[in-house]
């Protein structure tokens, strides 16, 4: 089975960032046997087939059957040394939560919003109003009020690349089957906030409010969440399996990105129209496999 074909905007921050008790929780988990970083895309999955099968199914994954945080899943952690993170950032280990339950209940929120009431009617084992009530709650239990993980299917946010620098593309080739091919880029939290301000303040006054900008303003909001000396990983996950090596190795997309963002600023039209045609060919063929899944 395939990895599932997600991206990820991943948060590592030092474990002086947490609350004693739940530095004392990740270190452990830390010291037992962090995640491998190959496998995080099935315990994900695996997580969330377990709490649609038990008896009685649980509401979100990383839970128990009373609703309460399975302690399993609770020390679940991505680890990074800070050697592979271009500029300063703390003292390792840096440590990613998977918080697979609340992002779960983020998601879940996201739906009530937008799902058709049929829809709603058909997933929701429990009224509306008492999911609702439930997803909020595990929201306002995060530590520091922000998920360390967002993630987003068949494609990325082209407004993420405002967050890092072209050069440090971080590139495993391997069989597309195979979990250790990756194609990654680390950054510093003080550099991607900068990044992102100023990517920000120039579509806002190029495009207005809504599209890119609004992702821009959503994504630097997030990131003040976190410790300033934590880092940020752009992380193409299982979008590898639909690229060719050759594909990969002339990907120009953060590159692309960051070069409009300099022609916002120089007011040139024609290298921002040639660099979004790149990116629209580029991305193209995952939009249409998306269509057709």
């Amino acid at each position: 089975m395939p990895r599932p074909f997600v991206a990820y905007l991943r948060v590592y921050e030092p474990l002086s960032a947490f609350d004693s008790d739940v530095a004392d929780r990740l270190r452990e988990a830390v010291q037992n046997g962090q995640l491998d970083y190959a496998s995080v895309a099935e315990r994900e999955r695996d997580l969330w087939f377990r709490s649609q099968l038990s008896q009685p199914p649980t509401l979100l994954p990383g839970e128990l059957a009373n609703g309460s945080p399975s302690p399993r899943a609770q020390r679940e952690v991505l680890v990074l040394d800070p050697a592979e993170v271009p500029g300063t950032v703390g003292a390792g280990p840096l440590v990613c939560p998977m918080d697979i339950r609340a992002r779960s209940a983020a998601a879940l929120v996201g739906f009530l919003s937008t799902a058709h009431p049929s829809l709603k009617a058909v997933a929701l084992t429990a009224s509306e109003d008492s999911v609702r009530e439930k997803a909020t709650r595990v929201l306002a239990e995060l530590p520091s009020g922000a998920v360390h993980i967002v993630s987003t299917t068949w494609t990325v946010p082209l407004p993420w690349f405002t967050l890092v620098d072209p050069a440090t593309r971080h590139l495993v080739l391997a069989p597309r089957d195979d979990s250790r091919r990756q194609v990654c880029w680390r950054v510093a939290m003080p550099d991607a906030r900068e990044r992102v301000a100023k990517a920000h303040a120039l579509a806002t006054e190029a495009m207005g409010e809504q599209g890119p900008t609004k992702v821009l303003e959503d994504t630097g909001r997030w990131l003040e969440h976190f410790d300033e000396q934590s880092a940020v990983e752009l992380d193409y996950g299982g979008l590898v399996q639909l690229l060719s090596d050759e594909e990969l190795q002339e990907d120009t997309s953060a590159a692309d990105v960051n070069a409009i963002v300099d022609a916002l600023e120089r007011e040139d039209v024609e290298e921002i129209a040639s660099r979004f045609e790149k990116l629209r060919d580029f991305w193209g063929d995952l939009a249409v496999r998306e269509r057709f899944n």
